[in-house]
C-alpha cells in the first residue's frame, strides 16, 4: 500500500514526500469500560493507514484519498468541509491551532489496509497518521498523548463523534508484541506483553451493521449514571462506575432498577476481568486469559445487552471448539466482529466450520481477518 500510495504522489505532485504509518486496533477486553473511567487493553494492530506528505505554501492543502479515489483542495482557514474524509484532516489541524500551533499547507496522499466497518479504528488510524506527521513536519512538540486528545476532539467537534480516547490511543502508543492496559481516569498505561506462541489473533465479521449502537450507546450510559447516582448518596466520592464495588452495588440495589443494576454489574466485573487478565498475560498464561474473554462476551450479551444473533453464534461456535482459547465480541454491539485467540492448528478447521454454519443460518460468508499485534504510529525510512 505504501508503494502505491508514493506512487500517486509522485505522479501528482512530484519529489520530496516524507511517508507515515498510523495502524488500526483491537481491543482484547474491556469494552463500555472507557465512558465509566474503567479500564481496556487494546493493541495496534499490522493495517495502517498511509500518508505521503509534503510542505508547501500558502493556506491551501491539497489532499487525495487513494480509498476513495477522490481529491481536495482545503484551505485549512476556511469553513468545515462537506467531505467526511476530509474533516478528520482538517479537525486535526484546527485542534493543533487551537493549542498554538503553527500549522503550515500541505500536499499528500493518503489510503490504507485497514478492513472498512470491520471495528477496527480506520477513523482513529486517520487522525493519528495525520497528527504524528503534522508534529514531525512543522517540529510542533506535541506529545504522543497530546495527538491523543487532538485525534479525541477532533471526532467530538469536527465529525460529531463522542467517542473515548482508546482508539487514538492504541493508534499512537501501539508496540508490537505487547498490549496497552489503559486507564482510562488517569490515562496511566502499562504495556503488558502479548506474544502467544502458536497462536493466531483474528476476527470473524457478523456482517450486521451498528443500526442500534448509537441510540443503544446513550441508554446505556445513562443506565450507567444512574446506578452511580444511587450509590453516591450513600457513599462519600463515588463518581463514576470506576469509584463502586460489587459490595456496594449489591448492599443498594433495591434503590435501582434490575436493568441498571445489571449494567452496573457488568462494567465492574469488566474491569476486574481485565486486570486479573493482565496477569495471566504477564504469566504467560494464554489458557486462563482467553477465559477472561469468554466471560467478557457472557456479561455484553446478557448483562449489558449489546450482542445480537450473529454475534453470539459466532462466539458459540469457538466456545466448543478445540483449541480456541477465547473469544468475544468487540466494540459497541449489535453487529461487527468476534475478536479469536485461536491455536495455529485449529484455525483453518475453525475458519471452515464457522464459514459452513454461518451461511447455513445467516445466508451468508462472514468475512474473516487475521491481525498480528503490531507498531504504533511511526515515520517510515
Amino acid at each position: 500500500m505504501i508503494y502505491k500510495i508514493q506512487e500517486e504522489f509522485q505522479k501528482r505532485f512530484g519529489e520530496g514526500a516524507v511517508c507515515y504509518a498510523s495502524p488500526g486496533r483491537v481491543n482484547l477486553i474491556g469494552d463500555h469500560t472507557d465512558y465509566n473511567l474503567g479500564f481496556v487493553l487494546p493493541g495496534a494492530i499490522d493495517k495502517a493507514i498511509y500518508v505521503a506528505i509534503r510542505p508547501v505554501e500558502g493556506t491551501v492543502c491539497r489532499l487525495y484519498s487513494m480509498d476513495y479515489g477522490e481529491s481536495l483542495e482545503l484551505d485549512m482557514t476556511g469553513s468545515l468541509p462537506e467531505k467526511l474524509w476530509a474533516r478528520f484532516i482538517y479537525g486535526v489541524v484546527q485542534e493543533m491551532k487551537k493549542r498554538g500551533a503553527e500549522v503550515g499547507a500541505f500536499e499528500c496522499v493518503f489510503g490504507g489496509d485497514v478492513p472498512l466497518g470491520a471495528g477496527l479504528s480506520s477513523s482513529a488510524a486517520l487522525e493519528s497518521v495525520f497528527g504524528y506527521a503534522l508534529n514531525d513536519l512543522f517540529s510542533l512538540g506535541f506529545s504522543r498523548a497530546d495527538l491523543a486528545r487532538i485525534g479525541q476532539m477532533t471526532e467530538h467537534n469536527y465529525v460529531g463523534v463522542k467517542c473515548g480516547i482508546m482508539d487514538e490511543f492504541a493508534s499512537l502508543f501501539g508496540q508490537r508484541g505487547k498490549v496497552i492496559r489503559l486507564d482510562c481516569r488517569s490515562l496511566e498505561y502499562e504495556l503488558v506483553p502479548f506474544e502467544p506462541a502458536g497462536c493466531r489473533v483474528m476476527l470473524v465479521d457478523s456482517m450486521v451493521k451498528h443500526s442500534l449502537a448509537s441510540s443503544e450507546y446513550n441508554v446505556r450510559r445513562e443506565q450507567s449514571e444512574a446506578g452511580v447516582a444511587v450509590v453516591a448518596k450513600h457513599v462519600k466520592g463515588v463518581e463514576s462506575l470506576r469509584d463502586v464495588t460489587m459490595d456496594m452495588l449489591d448492599t443498594y440495589k433495591d434503590e435501582m432498577e434490575p436493568v441498571v443494576y445489571r449494567r452496573c454489574a457488568y462494567v465492574i466485573q469488566e474491569n476486574l476481568r481485565l486486570l486479573e487478565g493482565c496477569d495471566f498475560l504477564k504469566r504467560g498464561d494464554y489458557k486462563a486469559f482467553g477465559q477472561k474473554m469468554f466471560g467478557s462476551h457472557e456479561g455484553l450479551s446478557r448483562e449489558y445487552e449489546v450482542s445480537c444473533a450473529e454475534l453470539d453464534f459466532i462466539e458459540e461456535i469457538a466456545r466448543k471448539t478445540p483449541g480456541m482459547l477465547g473469544a468475544r465480541m468487540m466494540g459497541g454491539g449489535f453487529g461487527g466482529c468476534v475478536i479469536h485467540l485461536v491455536e495455529e492448528q485449529a484455525h483453518d478447521a475453525y475458519l471452515d466450520e464457522v464459514k459452513s454454519r454461518f451461511q447455513a443460518r445467516f445466508g451468508q460468508i462472514p468475512r474473516v481477518i487475521d491481525v498480528v499485534i503490531g507498531d504504533g504510529a511511526r515515520k517510515l525510512a
